[in-house]
């Protein structure tokens, strides 16, 4: 049975407090007759996946200018795309990106069910949700993080998650409105964001705050519960930077599949509790005197460093790419780390 009345308490608080994003369409513009792209909802869902619209927001505003439509993501370079997305993160979705596209090119445009999206490759329930609410009307509950935590919130939910998910699903199904479902889970993930933060929630300026279980029984701060984490373990590394006389850095593109898969790198070896050295080829490596840090979602990361400055050579594996082609903005995050610690090397050359 659905609760309309907290439907409609969140819609009218949507209206006149809806975020100005770059990807969205406003509630008077839709009023109007505007309707979401759905390219646009798909790209901001994929690029807002463990980010935060602020990381976000200029990425996906160079993407859209550069890639306007999904016709031109389609026939986009692989390395043009990888490189766009370099300092995201989450390398896998600038290749599910680019894979997604070009289903969805063949097939003649987006689909617009939420059954027929989660097709797709890279598309799993919560954008598949996203995409059919706020592009296509249909109404999918849509739950991420935010959403989490404010049906712990409004019903007083102390079940920790992940084991808590399967109930919050069912309050967020039970509350999404046939009627406007996009703007609805847009204005419950802009509550989240903006009134109903982790810590200390505005409780006072909600408009569910008269119907918020939590907020009722004093215990709105302490949710939602979580399972406590495991510590992340620490893996070890080598990268290796090599820079030619005339300037060309050696890099390689890194295997589709795995971390940072398909991106444009230094040659590293293996990373273990114990790195087997890997060179790319037989010079005099100085090894830096600092360590690149770097945390993945699963581990923290050390690369020792070692530079060579080298001659004509060929490698056994990777390409030197001249100078005046080398953009250290393209390289991963972490390659960027290890470049930046050592420039010094190079500085009065």
């Amino acid at each position: 049975m659905r609760d309309t009345a907290k439907t409609e308490a969140i819609l009218t608080w949507y209206d006149r407090h809806a975020r100005d994003m770059p990807w969205r369409v406003s509630p008077a513009d839709k009023k109007a007759g505007v309707r979401p792209d759905p390219y646009r909802v798909w790209m901001s869902e994929i690029m807002l996946q463990q980010t935060t619209v602020a990381a976000v927001t200029d990425y996906f505003n160079r993407f859209t200018s550069r890639w306007p439509t999904v016709q031109h993501l389609a026939e986009a370079e692989d390395a043009d795309v990888m490189a766009m997305w370099a300092g995201l993160g989450y390398y896998a979705r600038a290749r599910n990106l680019l894979k997604c596209a070009r289903a969805v090119v063949a097939l003649g445009g987006f689909p617009q069910t939420y059954d027929a999206l989660l097709k797709l490759p890279g598309i799993g329930p919560y954008t598949a949700a996203a995409v059919a609410s706020i592009a296509f009307d249909e109404a999918a509950p849509v739950m991420d993080g935010n959403v989490e935590r404010v049906m712990a919130r409004v019903y007083d939910e102390h079940t920790p998650l992940p084991a808590a998910k399967p109930v919050l699903y069912d309050h967020t199904a039970t509350l999404t409105p046939q009627d406007r479902p996009g703007d609805y889970a847009q204005a419950v993930m802009d509550l989240g964001a903006t009134i109903c933060t982790p810590r200390n929630p505005a409780c006072g300026i909600c408009p569910w705050r008269d119907i918020c279980q939590a907020q009722m029984n004093g215990t709105a701060a302490e949710l939602p519960k979580k399972t406590p984490k495991k510590p992340k373990p620490t893996r070890h590394g080598i990268v290796y930077i090599a820079r030619r006389g005339d300037g060309a850095f050696l890099l390689e593109t890194r295997p589709d599949k795995g971390l940072l898969g398909g991106m444009l790198g230094w040659p590293t070896s293996d990373w273990s509790d114990a790195p087997t050295p890997a060179p790319p080829f037989d010079a005099d490596w100085q090894k830096h005197p600092e360590q690149a840090l770097h945390t993945f979602t699963h581990f923290h990361l050390k690369l020792d460093i070692m530079v060579a400055c080298v001659g004509d050579i060929v490698p056994d594996r990777g390409t030197f790419h001249p100078k005046h082609r080398f953009q250290p903005a393209d390289l991963p995050t972490v390659m960027r780390k290890a470049f930046d610690l050592c420039q010094g090397t190079w500085r009065n050359d």
